[in-house]
């Protein structure tokens, strides 16, 4: 590394940032075009959010994939067979792990090197590292992940304890105590069912109601059998699968929950089969949204009210750059983004991992790098496909909903639908000729 305050320059290599599952498939990418890039990562190790041991981390003790390993793994490097269906935290960062390592990529990372500053400077992009180090590159990927900037709410007037989820390890935290969790997304259902186990009294605070999907179907992940119908049309889709859902789950609203005010799709559901289980066998209490609070009593929109001695907060995440935030404007989601992959506004500025949809990411992650990688391939060489493909990025808005309208709330700000997502993603590189490295010949898979 080149000593502190001093520029080096590699104005023709490509920085990737980030060493979580989009940086190590964007690295993946480059590595088989045989395109020179330097990787950084900040903390001691690969994996992201996936290691609970990282600082900073939102894991808990509890988490497992909300996707089944079936339909989750990188193309040509499944997740091992002997892995359950829904795979834990800790094996999920060892498939990470053993990715890396299988490509050759771990040796490549530099670990314990934050990354405190990206700009452009003309037709390059200076990089300033935490001892600052300021090295120069002709691109940067961009992969620091969405599950590190939490997004807090206050609660006025109560004088209990209030702390977010990214706080949260595990179920002892809360043995003997008053819980209230706020929020109806995947990690706010695993914790209040992880509190149900030690804690005196749970509750669970939605604004709405929600679609609940179980994580298997006929003993089979539900995934793999929803996949199944992808190749319909999303609203004959929805047609099929709203009123299966409701003689599959139930009427909820008959344990306490708000009935979706939304059809299917249209937000992120919930895939949870332990929630339902412990609200019919009263560990859980559903809520209603917080309309206000005085010292410990916290009162609900129904009227209904109760004392609680801590409010964990799963409000999700903003999917920030600190490093660069004007480059990628909106913090709650960054925008200007042509396939959520490459800035519209800044040439050279890419990305890999903003993605939010309604199944599991890191195939989504797979084709994101590999088009990337097509892309600065081409880039490199001065090519005339590279300039035609810039003019795609300039001009080219596709509709990625099939239709549907997602909610307008910040969590679903940039929400694709992954059927569209995949099918576009696919024709740009099926057009351009950019294979996913899974596909090239040669290639081995576990």
């Amino acid at each position: 590394m080149s000593s502190v305050g001093r520029e080096k320059s590699l104005a023709h290599e490509i920085c990737i940032i980030g060493a979580g599952p989009a940086g190590l498939v964007a690295a993946r990418a480059l590595g088989a075009r045989g395109l020179e890039y330097t990787h950084y990562e900040r903390n001691s190790g690969v994996g992201g959010v996936w290691d609970i041991d990282a600082p900073g981390t939102p894991m808990y003790e509890s988490a497992h994939f909300i996707s089944s390993r079936t339909v989750s793994g990188f193309s040509g490097f499944e997740m091992p067979e002997d892995y359950p269906d829904y795979p834990n935290h800790r094996q999920i960062l060892a498939y990470l792990r053993d990715f890396a390592d299988h490509h050759g990529l771990t040796e490549r990372i530099r670990f314990n090197t934050a990354v405190e500053r990206l700009a452009a400077d003309g037709g390059s992009w200076r990089v300033t590292l935490a001892d600052g180090t300021v090295e120069e590159y002709g691109a940067v990927i961009v992969c620091p992940g969405v599950q590190w900037d939490p997004l807090e709410v206050g609660v006025p007037g109560y004088t209990g304890e209030v702390r977010h989820s990214v706080t949260y390890r595990s179920a002892d935290e809360f043995r003997g105590r008053r819980v209230l969790v706020v929020g109806g997304g995947n990690s706010g259902c695993d914790i209040a069912c992880d509190a149900a186990r030690t804690a005196e009294a749970v509750s669970i605070s939605m604004r709405r109601g929600y679609w609940f999907i179980p994580k298997h179907v006929f003993g089979v992940p539900s995934d793999v059998v929803g996949g199944k119908g992808s190749f319909l049309p999303k609203r004959v889709e929805r047609a099929l699968l709203q009123p299966f859902l409701r003689l599959l789950v139930g009427d909820v609203s008959r344990l306490g929950f708000q009935k979706p005010d939304h059809k299917l799709f249209e937000t992120h559901p919930i895939m949870n089969d332990q929630l339902l289980h412990h609200v019919r066998h009263g560990d859980v209490t559903p809520r209603r949204g917080i309309r206000s609070a005085d010292g410990m009593t916290i009162t609900f929109t129904d009227g209904s009210s109760a004392d609680f001695d801590v409010v964990l907060l799963a409000t999700g995440y903003r999917h920030s750059v600190p490093f660069a935030q004007e480059l990628f404007g909106d913090p709650q989601h960054p925008d200007d983004l042509y396939l959520n992959s490459f800035s519209t506004r800044h040439s050279g500025l890419c990305a890999v991992g903003f993605v939010e949809t309604n199944s599991g990411a890191y195939q989504l992650l797979d084709r994101q790098a590999h088009i990337v990688a097509g892309y600065l391939d081409e880039r490199s060489r001065g090519s005339d496909v590279a300039a035609r493909f810039e003019e795609r990025i300039r001009t080219d808005r596709p509709d990625l909903t099939s239709g549907l309208k997602f909610d307008t709330s910040p969590r679903h700000k940039g929400y694709v639908d992954s059927d569209a997502f995949v099918a576009h993603l696919d024709a740009v590189a099926a057009e351009f000729g950019w294979q996913r490295a899974g596909e090239r010949a040669g290639e081995r898979t576990r």
